[in-house]
């Protein structure tokens, strides 16, 4: 009798473990979709124009938030170079200054543009500054550190040049960490449509 009772328990328990668990993916894809998606994502570039995110549908894009008083600035050199090897109708690399670490974007858009260009000769689609963590993180980095929005997992923006991959289908890939270099395999793989 003891051990029937024990069994009806723990399919009891089992039975409630799995609703809750069902409960939870059944909200979590809820909240994803209706969460935007990427192409939904209106910006305003460095130039002060707006930039729609639903001019990438079929592109793959790499998303980076800049800095230029940082160690990583160097990289700008790297992005230029992968940007003027595969950038165009299937890749593109998008830049987002922020002064979220140590202050070291402080400059106003026309710096940063003047700065970009004289020093690193950069083509690739830069945007305003924005902030990509905090209180005041704007909806596109909201979107690419929350798995509830974004479907794929949380990630978190620790430093300048902090990499995330978006697919030509605008679904998030990963994220890379500010010493990874934008020339690395990994990301001129995705780059290649690998």
């Amino acid at each position: 009798m003891f051990k029937i009772a024990t069994t009806i328990l723990l399919a009891f328990a089992f039975y409630a473990c799995s609703q809750k668990e069902a409960a939870q993916n059944i909200e979590l894809a809820m909240n994803t979709t209706n969460n935007p998606s990427f192409y939904d994502f209106s910006v305003t570039n460095i130039d002060g124009q707006p930039f729609d995110f639903s001019q990438f549908k079929g592109k793959r894009v790499l998303i980076v938030n800049v800095a230029s008083k940082c160690g990583y600035t160097k990289q700008y050199e790297q992005l230029q170079e992968l940007y003027s090897e595969l950038g165009g109708e299937t890749f593109t690399i998008i830049g987002f200054p922020a002064n979220n670490f140590m202050n070291q974007e402080p400059g106003s858009e026309e710096d940063i543009k003047a700065f970009c260009q004289k020093n690193y000769g950069v083509t690739f689609p830069m945007m305003s500054k924005i902030s990509v963590k905090g209180k005041d993180i704007h909806p596109l980095y909201s979107w690419l550190t929350d798995k509830n929005q974004n479907g794929v997992d949380d990630f978190k923006v620790k430093w300048n040049f902090h990499k995330f991959l978006v697919d030509e289908n605008g679904v998030l890939v990963t994220d890379y960490a500010s010493s990874v270099s934008p020339m690395s395999e990994e990301i001129v793989s995705f780059a290649e449509g690998k």
